[in-house]
């Protein structure tokens, strides 16, 4: 025992031992550390909640337009469209895009009401409008031609997305009841700039509706439809207020998918499909947005004999909701301009 001891402080003898005041050093920095993390995680949580806050708000719809009047309107084939009429002056309507009823357009109706009287419908199967089935693309046409007739007979129009295609139709069956057309973002893909989509995706989305895994298609929809990547749209499901809006009118994703068939495959767009359109029609691309989004709108605007490309500075997809202030300034100026 002896021996051992002596080994152990012979060991410690050749030791530099830390002094009092290291001491308090180490501790002090010790400290420091623990302070600098807890307020990292402190800044990290408020962030966190920050941004919640924001997707929430960003993506709040604003619920109803203060004095809208409640409407509705039956359609060729019995279906009842609903719908807000705002505002007074020419009449303006809104078609809204995949997956969104007439509050997804609410914000924009609201500034858009200071000049027009705007119609901001639900498509059918969505909202408080009804469906009737077989679905058809010439249906939701008939659809809007219900609603100009009902509103004095002409009106301009303005679509967003998948619903710009609509309108785009919508045009070319109704000449001159449709006096010009605002088309924002509309999703062509005539280019290798973005994969085409599968032809079977309105079929997948179907089978997982009639399964009732809504959420399911939903995200199929976002992730093959819109080539959001999977963990992006898992947390738009889980801090957008919207999502189970979106999930109860899953079974109308592939409505827009149809209207979209036969532009979404990376090459020209069909040539005889919108011929009869003449009315003056704004193009119009967020300056943000992905280059197919311009690309494909500079090849449509070829196409037809009274159209113009803009690119909308500052600007993105989601501008219906996120800059609808600065959308309904474009959208009035070119519906108001007399040229």
């Amino acid at each position: 025992m002896r021996f051992a001891r002596a080994h152990r402080v012979a060991d410690l003898q050749g030791v530099e031992l830390p002094s009092g005041a290291e001491l308090v050093k180490t501790q002090h920095r010790h400290s420091r550390l623990k302070r600098i993390a807890l307020a990292a995680l402190y800044l990290f949580a408020g962030g966190l909640l920050l941004l919640l806050i924001t997707i929430r708000v960003a993506f709040d719809t604003g619920g109803e337009t203060m004095g809208a009047a409640h409407k509705t309107v039956s359609s060729t084939d019995g279906t009842t469209i609903a719908y807000e009429q705002s505002g007074a002056g020419p009449v303006l309507i809104l078609v809204s895009a995949a997956l969104a009823d007439h509050s997804g357009t609410v914000r924009l109706a609201k500034r858009l009401s200071a000049h027009f009287t705007v119609i901001n419908y639900d498509r059918r199967g969505r909202g408080a409008s009804t469906d009737t089935l077989p679905y058809s693309p010439e249906k939701e046409v008939e659809d809007i031609h219900a609603l100009v007739d009902a509103n004095g007979g002409s009106a301009f129009i303005f679509g967003s997305s998948s619903g710009s295609v609509l309108a785009l139709d919508a045009a070319n069956k109704l000449g001159s009841k449709v006096k010009k057309l605002f088309m924002f973002e509309p999703p062509f893909i005539v280019d290798e700039s973005r994969p085409a989509i599968p032809e079977n995706l309105g079929g997948e989305i179907s089978a997982l509706v009639g399964q009732n895994r809504r959420d399911a298609a939903v995200k199929l929809f976002f992730t093959k439809g819109m080539g959001i990547p999977g963990p992006g749209v898992t947390l738009m499901r889980f801090l957008m207020p919207g999502w189970s809006k979106m999930a109860a009118m899953a079974q109308t994703a592939p409505y827009d998918l149809a209207i979209l068939n036969g532009t979404q495959t990376g090459q020209s767009l069909p040539s005889n499909r919108w011929t009869a359109v003449t009315v003056p029609t704004l193009v119009a691309v967020g300056g943000r947005s992905e280059p197919f989004f311009h690309n494909s709108a500079k090849s449509l605007v070829k196409m037809l004999p009274n159209a113009e490309y803009k690119s909308l500075k500052g600007m993105n997809h989601g501008a219906v909701l996120l800059s609808a202030a600065a959308l309904a300034s474009q959208a009035t100026d070119f519906f108001l301009n007399q040229n």
